[in-house]
């Protein structure tokens, strides 16, 4: 089952889907025509492999510049210790850019890339099994390979500021989604998109801890996590992830994501179902951010009803949304917060004992908030989704005590169409949700909380039990209040029914036009 998958424009500030600089949809549009008859899934790692060499090969350069001007005083620009030591990745000479853009025209140069894969993974262990490696494939064209390594040779030319790393890491973020567009249902497995993930990040506020996503497709909670902590004066180093996938190839593209952005991430050494075999079985998060596949009917639940996660109730085989839900709790510190998308089924159904699970849940004090979401965010499922916020301590002394109590924010109504088929929340939009749940938990400086009907309403235990335990937020928040136009009643009603009447004079006259067309074609009525 699919995870529901991060121009100028003033939607979120940065542009569509999250990431322009002014150039990324040029690239875009050049790159995606340059792969002509290819599947947008197998051209994904064709384009991205290629971004991520070319940013290894200028962080390895501009690092080899400084070493070159310090030879007097000992560096050694040909140690790869030199490099390893500020995190950048020893490129050695058949893998750097130049000399792929030099040989770009060869006949050659599939063989050429995929032996500079072989040498970056060769000489950083980290790197191992992750890069693609079938660039001389027969069934890629070598003008269009030669052709595309051109167009990414020109990001991050020109002023300093574009050869740094946030340059080519938004070039990539800004590619995965597209690439997701793309791939329809199936670019939902990689990309959770941008908007959705800010939210999750903006509400949970992870400055300081453990970071865990044991979904993590392509590494965008991470990513935005980090990029929370740099916007908000803390330090890269202030939060420690922890990850795990699943699918390989998204595995493959969440490694070079992190890697992209210079983030120092555990992901393990191999992908692997969380549930089969968690390789953080010890992790205790202070922080929980994700986005399962929804609905899942094929996560081996038949062979794990042993499984010690399942605290509050052995999730159906059939279903997997409360085995991610239990395997969020089972993960949390002692103070530790979650946050994640579900599908919305999961805060009503009371199919083969969902019910009896969410309700121990809530009985346990551990919701904190539900947000509805509005349609059409995701690129890979229609499903209406919504997300959950767990807190372990509701009686945190720093905080305003909310033991018995959940906040639900109806945030349905919200978002602006980008297109067609897909919506995204707005800056203000996501201020609004965190603002509002940042006032209702006491943060400092939050200011004060209030429902707002149609919006947000915080709700006791009892109030939630009296809706046998469903948890969907148009149940609590009521209806929008309607402001008063200041028009009388009576006034209205003459205006509204004169209105009325015009409209229906013309629409008899209407149907007599209608009724003279069709006798005079022989079909009168």
């Amino acid at each position: 089952m699919a995870r529901a998958g991060g121009g100028k424009s003033k939607r979120n500030g940065n542009g569509n889907n999250g990431a322009t600089l002014g150039f990324e949809q040029t690239l875009w549009l050049a790159a995606d025509k340059l792969r002509n008859n290819m599947d947008a899934a197998e051209y994904k790692h064709v384009v991205l492999g290629l971004i991520f060499l070319k940013y290894v090969s200028d962080a390895f350069e501009e690092k080899h510049a400084q070493l070159l001007a310090q030879k007097g005083e000992g560096a050694d620009p040909e140690d790869p210790d030199e490099y390893r030591a500020d995190n950048i990745f020893w490129v050695p000479k058949e893998a750097r850019w130049s000399f792929l853009q030099a040989n770009a025209k060869q006949a050659t140069i599939g063989k050429f890339i995929d032996d500079a894969m072989d040498a970056i993974e060769r000489d950083n262990r980290s790197l191992k099994g992750v890069l693609p490696k079938n660039y001389n494939r027969p069934g890629l064209d070598r003008t269009r390979l030669g052709e595309l390594i051109d167009l990414i040779g020109t990001i991050g030319l020109g002023d300093k500021e574009n050869r740094s790393k946030d340059i080519l890491g938004r070039v990539y973020e800004y590619f995965l989604s597209q690439f997701a567009s793309a791939e329809g249902k199936k670019g939902g497995q990689f990309y959770t998109p941008r908007c959705v993930v800010r939210v999750l990040v903006e509400m949970l506020s992870p400055y300081k801890g453990r970071v865990y996503d044991p979904c993590c497709g392509s590494g965008g909670m991470f990513v935005q996590s980090e990029k929370f902590v740099e916007a908000h004066g803390g330090r890269i180093g202030d939060i420690s992830i922890y990850g795990q996938e699943s699918n390989h190839t998204t595995w493959r593209l969440a490694k070079m994501n992190l890697a992209i952005r210079g983030i120092d991430g555990n992901l393990g050494t191999e992908n692997v179902s969380s549930f089969t075999r968690d390789l953080h079985k010890d992790l205790r998060a202070d922080f929980v951010l994700a986005n399962p596949p929804f609905n899942d009917s094929d996560w081996g639940g038949a062979q794990l009803k042993d499984d010690a996660c399942w605290r509050f109730g052995i999730p159906p085989a059939g279903n997997a949304n409360f085995a991610w839900v239990q395997h969020f709790i089972h993960h949390l510190a002692p103070n530790g917060m979650a946050g994640f998308v579900l599908a919305n089924g999961s805060m009503s159904s009371n199919q083969s004992g969902e019910g009896d699970i969410r309700r121990k849940i809530i009985e346990a004090d551990l919701v904190d908030c539900m947000v509805a979401l509005p349609g059409q965010l995701f690129y890979s499922t229609q499903i209406p989704a919504c997300l959950w916020f767990l807190s372990r301590n509701k009686r945190d002394k720093r905080l305003r005590d909310r033991h018995g109590e959940t906040l639900f924010i109806d945030a349905r109504k919200m978002g602006a169409l980008i297109d067609r088929v897909h919506r995204e929340l707005t800056d203000d939009e996501i201020a609004r949700i965190a603002a509002t749940y940042h006032a209702w938990r006491g943060d400092k400086g939050a200011g004060k909380y209030a429902d707002v009907a149609g919006f947000c309403k915080s709700a006791t235990t009892e109030e939630t039990a009296a809706h046998g335990y469903v948890l969907t937020p148009g149940r609590y928040v009521g209806a929008e209040a309607i402001e008063d136009d200041g028009e009388p009643f009576d006034e209205k009603m003459r205006r509204l029914t004169a209105a009325l009447q015009g409209q229906m004079a013309e629409a008899r006259k209407l149907d007599e036009a209608i009724r003279k067309n069709l006798r005079a074609l022989g079909y009168g009525l």
